[in-house]
């Protein structure tokens, strides 16, 4: 008896968890992700055009609204040789090419920090395409000191 009443209240356990799970996915169905596209890069000093020699490192990762165009971003970044003057996603730009800012990071620059901006539809296909990097600006470095190319993550 007290084996087939553990499979009923295990079986109800289950059924109600099932109900949550199900009833969460209503307030956030599967449609409403397929909208956001995730990108990321690694920011190092070799990544520069030229090259730094440099021990910064960097990250940043990025989502995309594109019922909306807006993009969401975090930055953080390591080791620079002095404080961060500025920072910018650049574009269009292939990997090993140097570009114009697209859009700037607001604000102070301190790590980590974020930010997010309405971009172009113009803005929107370069990023797609891998066309956008990012970069932190020194005054040892004023080209950057640490660069990555913007990848959309699959």
């Amino acid at each position: 008896m007290s084996s087939f009443l553990f499979r009923r209240v295990g079986l109800a356990v289950l059924a109600s968890a099932s109900l949550w799970l199900v009833g969460c996915g209503g307030m956030m169905p599967a449609a409403d992700k397929s909208n956001l596209l995730t990108f990321t890069t690694q920011m190092r000093g070799g990544n520069e055009v030229p090259p730094v020699a440099s021990i910064a490192t960097g990250q940043v990762d990025a989502v995309l609204n594109t019922d909306t165009n807006v993009l969401r971003w975090k930055v953080s970044y390591f080791n620079l040789s002095g404080p961060a003057r500025a920072g910018h996603f650049h574009g269009p730009a292939a990997v090993g090419a140097n570009a114009g800012v697209v859009l700037p990071f607001p604000g102070l620059m301190s790590s980590p920090m974020e930010g997010s901006a309405t971009l172009t539809a113009a803005q929107v296909t370069d990023l797609m395409a891998g066309r956008w990097y990012a970069n932190i600006h020194t005054a040892a470095h004023p080209g950057g000191e640490v660069r990555g190319q913007m990848t959309l993550r699959r």
